[in-house]
């Protein structure tokens, strides 16, 4: 328990701290957080953090995105990411787990929940925002590669070190 809610609260400190962009989906910490949990927690648990995380927000604490919260911000054209941290936490969590393609599980099960990320919250905002396919690949995938690819690295590099501080190897 007292792991999940460490990492739990890496979530809501990282999260908030986000760049707005013109499309109304910022650059956020919170893919970065949200994929070090599962990486370092599992499956099972780093989703349960990313839906306590979802919780804490939902119910008003200002850990989303530029420190807002609610339930508007859930609803809302970026929800659909919010909604697909649970999925990238799990699938980070998978690949760190099984160890399917060897020291590259963790890397594809960051990959797969970023792919899976993605498609929720494009869907979710071509209907929020009621806009077309390629406007909402520009305004939520697009720009987000780059930054997301860094973030995927960062976890490779420290998630098995927090592993071993945290006796979880």
């Amino acid at each position: 328990m007292t792991r999940i809610a460490l990492m739990t609260a890496v979530i809501c400190v990282l999260a908030p701290i986000s760049i707005p962009l013109a499309t109304l989906v910022p650059i956020s910490l919170a893919t970065l957080a949200v994929m070090l949990a599962g990486a370092v927690l599992g499956s099972r648990n780093g989703a349960l953090c990313a839906l306590l995380y979802l919780i804490l927000g939902g119910i008003g604490i200002p850990v989303f995105a530029g420190y807002s919260s609610g339930f508007s911000a859930l609803v809302g054209v970026t929800g659909g990411f919010l909604v697909g941290y649970i999925p990238l936490a799990f699938c980070t969590g998978y690949g760190q787990e099984k160890k399917i393609a060897g020291k590259y599980s963790l890397l594809a099960g960051m990959i797969v929940g970023t792919v899976i990320l993605y498609a929720i919250g494009t869907i979710w905002f071509m209907f929020t925002a009621k806009a077309g396919f390629m406007t909402a690949l520009s305004a939520c995938v697009i720009p987000f590669l780059p930054g997301d690819a860094l973030k995927i690295a960062a976890v490779m590099v420290t998630a098995p070190r927090l592993r071993t501080a945290l006796k979880l190897n």
